[in-house]
């Protein structure tokens, strides 16, 4: 069924930097390998929120499992993508995430997914807020040759920049950039798309520069880096600027040790910061329009290794909104142990770039197939389909 909402489409994309543990989320909580498997993170069953009789969320989520219930959640299982070269050839944070940002598994990619799509939608880049990135630096998803996106540390802040502060930003972004990527890109190559990438630093900040004082609300953000930036969101999204992209990063989900303590703090900022984001959206009457993506470039190893988790595969991702059909999407990879990839990861069980499909043509009515390579199966995880 396809309908026609009453403002263009927006696409939120949340990434969780350092590889969130899916089976720490959502839990297989009543199925003993897995529980001898990871002895050092396995919490009693009645902890534990159970979704049905297979699953339950960590108690940290709780906040997520209410949007699951009214049916605002439709969860991913077992995204990933075909390994090629065997183990370990696509853990590092760097080659994982650089497939999620260009689609490319075979090869390192040279535009990002996101920055296609920005240049669906403003060939011309003549709105520098059509994309707008929450944090320092610029993800390699919104990066392409000719493509305007604004890249904002603090809202706040942002408009009341003088010049030379906005340029110390702006170089700062860029050194960042250069400093992440040269290493896989090489210098020639960042360098070149360094040059030809305008930012319209000044056109940006005198158009965002009154988007705070316009914002009012009655929700009370946490104060912490994603609830901060999810709160932006909103008032850059209500201040009408033509913004069809939004992105941001919650770090700090490596977790090699410490993530009995580590993994419900930060599982507990995200999904009560989309809690609230929603409920603002809401609030404002600005919630049909908009859905969420939330990504992490890998799953994490099946056993624990005593304190936390290693570098793995398998995981899953999420999509949210009052458009969405929440639910169980895709499968749950198999946890008998001869189906182990390598006898230590979980197999995937549906591309990621079936979810982007998925988003790209059913929610942003684009054509999927030039912006992530190639005709990939897509779930149905929307209540309608956007026609525009």
């Amino acid at each position: 069924m396809t309908t026609k909402i009453q403002k263009p489409p927006v696409l939120v994309v949340i990434q969780l930097s350092g590889g969130l543990d899916f089976m720490n989320t959502l839990i297989p909580y009543q199925n003993g390998i897995i529980r001898d498997a990871r002895p050092a993170l396995s919490l009693p069953m009645e902890d534990t929120l159970p979704l049905d009789n297979d699953l339950a969320w960590h108690p940290a989520a709780k906040a997520l499992k209410e949007l699951y219930d009214a049916g605002n959640v439709a969860v991913v299982q077992g995204v990933g993508w075909e390994h090629l070269g065997g183990p370990g050839a696509d853990r590092s944070h760097f080659r994982a995430t650089d497939i999620w940002h260009t689609c490319d598994s075979a090869k390192i990619g040279t535009e990002g997914w996101l920055a296609k799509l920005i240049r669906e939608f403003d060939p011309l880049s003549e709105n520098p807020v059509t994309a707008v990135n929450f944090g320092l630096g610029l993800p390699r998803a919104l990066a392409a040759s000719g493509v305007t996106v604004t890249s904002i540390g603090n809202l706040d802040k942002f408009g009341l920049m003088t010049d030379i502060e906005q340029e110390e930003e702006r170089a700062e972004d860029i050194d960042i950039f250069k400093r992440l990527y040269t290493p896989g890109l090489g210098n020639g190559m960042v360098q070149d798309y360094l040059a030809q990438t305008g930012t319209s630093v000044l056109k940006s900040a005198d158009m965002l520069a009154d988007a705070p004082t316009q914002y009012s609300s009655d929700v009370e953000y946490a104060s912490n880096p994603i609830a901060e930036a999810l709160r932006d969101v909103v008032r850059v999204h209500t201040a009408g600027l033509g913004t069809r992209i939004f992105y941001t990063q919650h770090q700090g989900y490596d977790h090699h040790s410490g993530e009995g303590i580590l993994f419900p703090k930060l599982v507990t900022e995200l999904t009560e910061a989309i809690s609230d984001f929603m409920q603002d959206l809401r609030n404002h009457d600005a919630s049909e329009e908009v859905t969420i993506l939330v990504f992490t470039e890998f799953g994490r190893r099946i056993r624990d290794n005593g304190s936390g988790t290693d570098h793995g595969s398998g995981g899953g991702c999420y999509l949210i909104g009052d458009g969405v059909e929440g639910g169980l999407y895709g499968e749950y990879p198999s946890l008998e142990p001869k189906d182990w990839l390598y006898g230590e990861d979980l197999q995937h069980t549906i591309d990621f770039r079936s979810v982007y499909t998925t988003v790209l043509e059913q929610w942003m009515a684009v054509d999927a197939n030039p912006i992530v390579g190639g005709n990939f199966e897509q779930i149905r995880p929307y209540k309608t389909e956007v026609a525009l």
